[in-house]
């Protein structure tokens, strides 16, 4: 069983590298991974990649959510297994093929995670997309369908609510990691969150998650290690 510290990441979801540098530089021996998305890497670029590789042996997952036409989704999964970090995001979307692309750009040096469901879309949301009625009455329904699709074209696992993460498992074996966003301890839980299916640590872990991706509880803290130092309490109570 990995140390708790490990199912920890921490989104660097902050407006300037100098932010998310000292985030790094405070959080680097206290949590698993570090998390770059669009915002961050659009401003920094591999730079921040390099300056996280440089501060210790903190994990990264590269958040990009990649969604285009196969052979561009190929050609930056490319680009990426060169930075050496441990995952990046594809949409599944519509296409099994560009889920295969993104594999095999991939070049087995980056483990590619599929996008199901956004922890942020609610079964109204689904419905007013115009999806089938099965999928809306029932998100996991749709999860389980595209989690399905991203390991027939071998991902090395998806993004899910810890909802869905036992269904997940049960229905994928041990080895399809489920990375769970959308993570808030009880004592974190605030009104006007715009995290519809959310989830704490404990459950998450119990229901099978591999990573949780925790953010605001951490970054709003008055004191971020300390934030750090309770969950994984939390999370040592369940492995």
């Amino acid at each position: 069983m990995k140390p708790a510290r490990d199912y920890i990441i921490f989104p660097l979801d902050v407006p300037s590298i100098d932010e998310a540098k000292q985030y790094v530089e405070l959080l680097a021996d206290d949590v698993g991974m570090f998390k770059v998305g669009l915002e961050l890497f659009i401003q920094a670029g591999p730079e921040i990649v390099k300056f996280i590789h440089a501060a210790g042996s903190t994990g990264i997952f590269l958040d990009l959510k990649l969604h285009d036409i196969p052979q561009t989704v190929s050609r930056a999964t490319g680009r990426v297994a060169d930075l050496g970090v441990a995952f990046i995001t594809v949409h599944c979307g519509e296409s099994r093929r560009m889920l295969e692309a993104a594999v095999d750009g991939s070049q087995g040096k980056v483990g590619v995670l599929g996008v199901t469901v956004l922890t942020s879309v609610s079964a109204a949301d689904i419905q007013a997309a115009g999806f089938r009625s099965d999928f809306h009455s029932d998100l996991s329904r749709l999860v389980l369908q595209r989690a399905e699709m991203a390991k027939s074209a071998g991902c090395a696992g998806i993004i899910c609510s810890g909802l869905e993460a036992r269904a997940i498992k049960a229905n994928f074996g041990p080895d399809f990691v489920a990375v769970t966003p959308g993570i808030r301890p009880l004592w974190s839980v605030t009104e006007g969150d715009d995290q519809q299916r959310i989830t704490t640590p404990a459950q998450a872990i119990a229901d099978g998650s591999d990573y949780l991706v925790i953010g605001r509880p951490i970054r709003d803290a008055e004191d971020p290690k300390e934030a750090v130092k309770q969950i994984i309490q939390e999370i040592e109570s369940v492995i």
